[in-house]
């Protein structure tokens, strides 16, 4: 039978030595989270992995990402993205890594990428345009449209095998921009190459184990129902 998972601080649920999830109460152990976390790290990132920590955002349990994979931990970039302060850090930390001056329009894909995006896009202080999907394809809504040639900047939250984002260049370049750049504030698969035909940057790296459904131990050990904690339910 598998272990027990665990959560990485006190102020993660503020529950004490228990962390909640949808299906149970789990213990968990000091620290044991870093375990995932790459090596070399600088201080920007364990200021990120910081406020995530804060916000109650490193959750526990038995995920269905957005991908369809399944996890042991998820970090809901929301509860983070819903405070102000953090938000327009994290979209200025971000947008430090381009110059205004490449940049045409930022996009991001919905919902997950829209608050980061708008704060990119602040920073930058340049036009935000979104995709979202219709009848499960993602698409450009709501009189949206680039200039042909533009330059867009695609920015999400949080990347996994990058589904999401690849859709949205997919959708920028059939509607004439050209997408240079993807910024993300986290990356939970760092160790996933080739996701991406143009270059990536993110804030924070965790390496966040995740199974296909047939392969997924949780399952197998029927410890915990899978819940599905984002914006979309999996294709």
């Amino acid at each position: 039978m598998m272990g027990e998972f665990y959560a990485p601080l006190s102020s993660v649920c503020g529950l004490g030595d228990y962390c909640y999830t949808p299906a149970k109460f789990i213990k968990r152990s000091l620290g044991l989270f870093y375990l995932g976390l790459a090596t070399g790290k600088d201080m920007n990132e364990q200021k990120m992995l910081a406020i995530y920590e804060d916000a109650g955002a490193l959750l526990t349990g038995h995920f269905i990402l957005s991908s369809g994979r399944h996890s042991p931990r998820y970090l809901q970039s929301a509860l983070v993205l819903m405070h102000p302060a953090h938000s327009e850090a994290l979209g200025r930390e971000l947008a430090a890594s381009v110059s205004a001056e490449d940049v045409d329009v930022v996009v991001a894909p919905a919902l997950g990428g829209l608050i980061i995006g708008h704060e990119v896009a602040r920073a930058l202080n340049k036009p935000l345009v979104f995709t979202e999907r219709k009848e499960g394809e993602m698409s450009l809504r709501r009189g949206f449209s680039f200039e042909k040639g533009a330059r867009v900047l695609v920015v999400e939250d949080v990347i996994t095998t990058g589904g999401s984002v690849c859709e949205c260049i997919a959708v920028v370049r059939e509607h004439g921009g050209v997408p240079f750049q993807v910024l993300a504030v986290v990356d939970r698969a760092p160790d996933m190459t080739e996701r991406f035909d143009v270059p990536h940057r993110t804030l924070l790296q965790l390496t966040v184990p995740s199974y296909a459904p047939d392969e997924c131990p949780l399952c197998r050990e029927d410890i915990l129902p899978a819940v599905k904690p984002g914006s979309r339910h999996p294709a």
